[in-house]
Parts: structure tokens; C-alpha cells; sequence
């Protein structure tokens, strides 16, 4: 998209004058993690990978495969397993499938849908990850024959991401999930049919976070109060359905505003 993003630079990336980007006087907000820079081929499944970039230390890779349209395995360059991966077919309009650790290889959910969570073989071969690699069905969601797919694997470091699931009370005196370092950047999702929310530390610097996107929507983020971020962790402060509906499963994701964890992986804690 000629005005989108730019460039990939050294120190950061680069964008243009596309109103996706860079509209004048509009505010934006970007995540970003660091992979391995080019990468290389992985050969550790049956399907070869075009390209692997994997950043060990923070467990998150990109990888770049094409689909055969058959049961298959694909290194992801991790070392560990994955706790959370996306996938999208970038060769015909499909939906972005997620697997997450809480809901299991035999489940799927997707990032720009209000699904709820589905069951299909055909998306992950009911086959849980492993530390060298992931598997994909004859779905062209996860593995289009012929189809370019990209695929970003996410693995839980202690003091620095967390990857999990609650249940939801319906109390503004909300549960607390515990992560063991304090959020910069969290992401809900019931498991019925329920939006994403967003949360992040730049946009709301202070108690409550109530400044919501909604990534399956192509809305403006809106004020809602819903949750503290702690030090320790995340505490719900709504009643809303899409956050905590009583009995509900909601899947989460986090990550650390600064990793806290000591020499011996366990997180650093005050005297």
C-alpha cells in the first residue's frame, strides 16, 4: 500500500501519508516484537518453511510457509512450545486462525471474528504443538495448497508474557489473573461469541484502563472502565459480557511492560 508502512529500519520502522497510518492530527498505536532478522528455512516438519525468524529469548517467531493442503508440521525455530500462534493465508481471503494453549489443538478461534470458539480437525489436526513444531490440517485458513501463509508463534516467558484463561464472576469487584510482572499490553477474548479487546499501557497510563479497540472491528477505540493493570498482574473492574460474564471462559494474552525475572527464571520480587 504505497503511504502504509515504508520501510523496516534499524531502530524502529517507517510510515507514509496513508490515512491507515499517518492521517494528519489522528493518534495511532502500534506493538511491535523483535523476531531474528532474515531468518532461513526450517526443515524440522514435513513442510519446509520458506523463511524463520526466531527470537528465543522473548519466544516469538514469524514463519513463512507454503501450504500443501495436507496433514502437515512446521518448524517454528522456538526451542519451546508455543502457547499462542496466528495464521493467515496471504494467497485468498481467509479468516486469521488462532490457536491458544488454554482452548487446546482441537479448538480454533478467530482474530477478526465474533465466533465463538470452533472445533474442526481440519485447522491444527487435533495435534498440539511441540518445541520444534506446529501442526497444520487440510484447512486453507492453516494450510491452502499452493497458498503463500505466514504464521506468528508466540511461547510463554516467565517475568515477560503470559498466555491463559478465567472465569468470568459478573462482579465490578472482578477476579484477578495473576501474570508475575505488570502489564503493558493485554488482549480478552470470551470464548463464546464475544469481541477482542485491547488494553495497553500508552494509551491508558493510569488506573482504570478503559480505553478499549476492538481488532475484529473496524471501529474507533472506545471509553468503557474494565480492568486494572497491577503489578503483579490484571484485576476486572467491568461487568460487561465481553470481559466478564459469570462462568463465562475468557482466553487472555499479556505481555510485560519491563521483563522481571531473575538468573534462575524465577520473576524478581521486593524484599
Amino acid at each position: 500500500q504505497t503511504g502504509g508502512l515504508t520501510s523496516f529500519d534499524s531502530d524502529g520502522y517507517s510510515v507514509g501519508n496513508s490515512g491507515e497510518f499517518n492521517d494528519n492530527s489522528e493518534s495511532y498505536v502500534g506493538w511491535n516484537w523483535k523476531a531474528n532478522g532474515q531468518g532461513s528455512s526450517n526443515t524440522d516438519g514435513t513442510i519446509n518453511t520458506t523463511y524463520t525468524s526466531a527470537n528465543t529469548t522473548s519466544g516469538f517467531s514469524i514463519v513463512k510457509y507454503t501450504g500443501t493442503g495436507a496433514n502437515g508440521t512446521i518448524g517454528h525455530g522456538l526451542g519451546v512450545k508455543p502457547a499462542w500462534i496466528i495464521i493467515k493465508n496471504l494467497s485468498a481471503a481467509e479468516d486469521w486462525l488462532c490457536y491458544h494453549k488454554s482452548l487446546g489443538a482441537t479448538k480454533h478461534i478467530k482474530l477478526n471474528k465474533t465466533e465463538a470458539v470452533g472445533t474442526a480437525t481440519s485447522r491444527f489436526n487435533d495435534t498440539e504443538p511441540t518445541t520444534s513444531v506446529f501442526t497444520v490440517g487440510t484447512d486453507p485458513q492453516t494450510n491452502g495448497s499452493g497458498n503463500n501463509m505466514i504464521a506468528y508463534c508466540y511461547a510463554e516467558k516467565t517475568g515477560f508474557s503470559k498466555f491463559g484463561s478465567y472465569t468470568g464472576n459478573a462482579n465490578a469487584d472482578g477476579v484477578f489473573i495473576y501474570t508475575g510482572f505488570k502489564p503493558a499490553f493485554i488482549i480478552l477474548r470470551g470464548t463464546n461469541a464475544e469481541n477482542w479487546i485491547m488494553f495497553d499501557n500508552k494509551r491508558d497510563p493510569i488506573n482504570v484502563a478503559d480505553d478499549l479497540i476492538l481488532p475484529n472491528q473496524n471501529i474507533a477505540a472506545f471509553s468503557a472502565t474494565y480492568l486494572d493493570m497491577l503489578s503483579n498482574g490484571f484485576k476486572l473492574r467491568t461487568t460487561a459480557v465481553g470481559g466478564n460474564a459469570s462462568g463465562q471462559e475468557f482466553i487472555y494474552i499479556a505481555f510485560a511492560e519491563a521483563p522481571l525475572v531473575g538468573t534462575n527464571n524465577i520473576p524478581a520480587t521486593a524484599r
